[in-house]
């Protein structure tokens, strides 16, 4: 009995290795090589491959793979915060007034004052401590009708300096600096949603390989209880010609012969439904002959029983889910937002030093002793002499100062602080609850390996069992101690006794891969 059972397992895996090369696909040369019709281009591949070309062609992937680049974009974004700043202005004044009287200065009817100015600067936000910056170079040239001005023409140039400290508020953690910690988590959570994304498509290409497989697996059974059910249409045609058979058995045979073509009409429909989800995973849709690429299988459905240990995985999947990670990474991030809006509650208390360095050029009118002297001569100081005085540092200014201000009342800064902890509390929570659902996820996949693993060993036998009824029944057919009826029966039972088992070994390759993606990430939707 065991000798037959084995035996008829190699029959049926035999079958399996020979849908790699299907009728439907065209003629089969005497040398085992196949001439495709015109139309379709045959490709035989294995699942590896089929998960390679996933990887790379996969359009899901693909969106996926710009997650990252879009997160560093926005790290760079906050990162610009602290790129120093170059500001410029240049303008140019020309002011009027009448004159009123001998104080305006001049003997005409208006006092003209014409003055161009220019300035250039850099500031910027330091990375560190939250200080900020900024250097200013000024630069004028001014003229005017009235006598009282010294200069005229007047040249003035200034450099000034400022830097401010925070010393409380800010000091740690500042907008800026909280923008760039968290876009750096939100550009790991995009990491991991690329390996989740990665894991997905390998688990359902995988799926969908074996689906295709069982397919054209299970058009081959339909095929074969076909040609059973025309094999004794036949025979009950030749019994009836000699008078061993009603002529009412021809009807119920060619009952059977439609019943199983329309099976396999569907099985067929099915096989081509299979290839194209998987000709979607793993091309690119501008791929040349991309609808009239013919998928083969070129791998045996396997069934290698693993050793489950439940234990084991959920400790792993514990440490390694991408769900869990994201998880981890909100947490963190919150923990961010929580130290910056705890720093906001300290007053804002500012060191701010200042200094400054002015020099005037120009051509200056020298006078004669007395209160508004004439006029006696004149001395011309280039803009030169205004930049070596301000590199001698001749005539500085300087200020130091401490700045303190602090809200009465409710701040904005404690109302956002009491959310994010709350949102902390309840991403906790939350966290916990997942770690919950995955180790009973995880668990319950282990459960369906080993389910799976029994139902291949007992459609195993039930298949066996039904082969050697089908030869019992055809055995007392052909004695006269059976009818077609029970000859028929056989047939379907041993025809569905065939699809179960392979069923049985899909579901059991197909939970092992949900099994294993199941310890490093979450199932998406999908072949399952």
């Amino acid at each position: 009995m065991r000798e037959y059972v084995c035996r008829s397992h190699d029959v049926l895996f035999a079958i399996l290795i020979s849908l790699i090369v299907p009728a439907s696909l065209g003629a089969q040369n005497g040398d085992g090589t196949i001439t495709p019709p015109e139309t379709e281009i045959v490709r035989e591949i294995t699942v590896e491959e089929a998960v390679r070309l996933a990887l790379e062609n996969n359009l899901g992937i693909q969106i996926a793979r710009l997650d990252p680049q879009i997160q560093d974009l926005s790290v760079v974004q906050a990162r610009a915060n602290w790129a120093p700043i170059f500001t410029s202005t240049f303008s140019t004044n020309s002011a009027s007034s009448p004159t009123s009287g001998f104080l305006s200065g001049t003997s005409e009817d208006k006092v003209l004052n014409e003055q161009m100015s220019g300035r250039a600067g850099i500031q910027q936000t330091i990375p560190w401590g939250g200080a900020r910056y900024t250097v200013n170079y000024d630069t004028s040239r001014s003229t005017t009708n009235s006598f009282f001005n010294d200069f005229n023409p007047s040249l003035r140039g200034g450099l000034n300096f400022s830097f401010v400290q925070p010393l409380a508020k800010n000091l740690i953690i500042d907008n800026i600096r909280q923008q760039v910690a968290t876009s750096l988590k939100s550009r790991e959570i995009s990491e991991l949603g690329l390996l989740e994304t990665l894991d997905n498509t390998s688990r359902i290409v995988q799926n969908a390989y074996w689906d295709l497989a069982f397919a054209i697996a299970s058009l081959d059974v339909q095929q074969q209880s076909l040609d059973l059910a025309r094999q004794s249409l036949r025979n009950t045609k030749a019994r009836v010609e000699i008078g061993v058979q009603a002529p009412i058995d021809i009807v119920a045979a060619e009952a059977e012969v439609a019943q199983r073509e329309e099976s396999s009409i569907v099985a067929e429909a099915q096989v081509d439904r299979n290839r194209d989800s998987l000709r979607t995973l793993i091309y690119d849709p501008e791929t040349p002959n991309f609808w009239t690429i013919r998928l083969v299988p070129a791998d045996e459905v396997p069934f290698e029983p693993i050793v489950v240990d439940i234990e084991a995985a959920v400790s792993k999947a514990l440490d390694e889910r991408t769900d869990l990670k994201r998880a981890n990474k909100n947490l963190e991030t919150n923990d961010i937002n929580i130290r910056y809006y705890r720093n906001q509650l300290l007053p804002e208390i500012n060191a701010q030093f200042d200094y400054g360095l002015t020099a005037i050029g120009g051509t200056q009118l020298l006078r004669a002793p007395g209160f508004l002297g004439a006029v006696i001569g004149e001395s011309v100081y280039t803009y030169s002499t205004i930049l070596e005085s301000i590199v001698r540092n001749e005539f500085p200014t300087w200020t130091f100062s401490v700045n303190v201000s602090y809200p009465l009342g409710t701040s904005q800064a404690e109302a956002q602080l009491a959310r994010t902890r709350l949102q902390q509390a309840q991403s906790q929570t939350q966290l916990k609850n997942q770690e919950l659902q995955v180790a009973s996820q995880v668990r319950d996949l282990g459960r369906q390996v080993t389910t799976n693993r029994k139902r291949v060993e007992t459609t195993r036998v039930a298949r066996a069992l039904g082969q050697r009824r089908l030869e019992a029944e055809q055995k007392k057919f052909t004695a006269g101690t059976s009818t077609s009826f029970f000859v028929f029966q056989a047939q379907r039972d041993l025809s569905e006794a065939q699809s179960n088992e392979l069923r049985a070994v899909l579901d059991y390759n197909k939970s092992v891969v949900d099994f294993e993606t199941v310890q490093r990430s979450p199932l998406s939707a999908g072949s399952g």
